[in-house]
């Protein structure tokens, strides 16, 4: 929470979208985002999981999880619209292993995310998709490519979930702005000395419709965060839209 009230102080984005916050709802520090000057809504749970959005302006129409009559999602997916543009944050299932149940599951809540964007949007209109997604969708989103290829969260099955998740209508909009190799936004804690090596993955992304991806002008990764006293092992993605 400091590292995420300090990076609010002194970049003051307009919204802010959070994944796997891993606290009951009665627990989220309210207070501490609005005396921050942010609205925020969430939806978690005990130790796992979890999404929350701050914005600087109120948000309106906010809904939580796939709505589709499926198996429980968990907390995993919250939605809103702030200053008229739909935001949906996700956290994305890992997968844990190829071979293991979680692995298709993943491979489903994709599938039933893509259903849930043609169900309540319009690629044709201003949406924007964010979130740790789990997956690094080419080589150059990985620090080694060919000893990671097949591994969750670099696996070809994956990588056809999020490309038919993309070809309902959605730009990649850091890579409009940032085509170059070594750019990571998540550095693993289990082996030593990863951020320095830079031996990472990029893992969380924004999306935008084009008529939204249009009016992006930068997108970039603040790698500062991650270098703080007990960091997260994931860092700030952000973009940024003339709108």
């Amino acid at each position: 929470l400091p590292i995420i009230l300090d990076w609010l102080k002194a970049n003051k984005p307009d919204v802010l979208c959070l994944q796997e916050t891993k606290v009951q709802d009665k627990d989220f520090p309210v207070s501490d985002f609005n005396l921050a000057g942010y609205h925020v809504v969430f939806r978690g749970q005990k130790s796992y999981n979890g999404v929350a959005i701050a914005s600087r302006e109120k948000p309106q129409d906010v809904a939580c999880g796939l709505d589709d009559g499926g198996e429980p999602d968990e907390a995993r997916l919250i939605r809103a619209t702030i200053a008229d543009i739909p935001i949906v944050n996700t956290y994305v299932p890992q997968g844990t292993a190829v071979d293991s149940p979680k692995f298709q599951y993943k491979l489903k809540w994709f599938a039933r995310l893509r259903e849930f964007f043609a169900r309540h949007y319009s690629a044709k209109k201003p949406l924007l998709w964010t979130g740790d997604l789990n997956v690094a969708p080419e080589p150059r989103d990985v620090y080694n490519p060919k000893k990671l290829a097949g591994s969750v969260c670099f696996h070809p099955d994956e990588h056809a979930a999020l490309v038919s998740v993309k070809k309902w209508g959605l730009v990649d909009v850091f890579r409009k702005h940032r085509p170059e190799e070594g750019l990571f936004s998540f550095w693993d804690y289990r082996s030593p000395n990863t951020l320095e090596n830079n031996s990472g993955w990029r893992l969380d992304h924004i999306m935008a419709t084009k008529p939204l991806a249009a009016k992006s002008t930068d997108a970039f990764i603040d790698i500062e965060p991650r270098r703080a006293e007990r960091p997260s092992d994931h860092t700030f993605v952000v973009a940024v839209f003339n709108l």
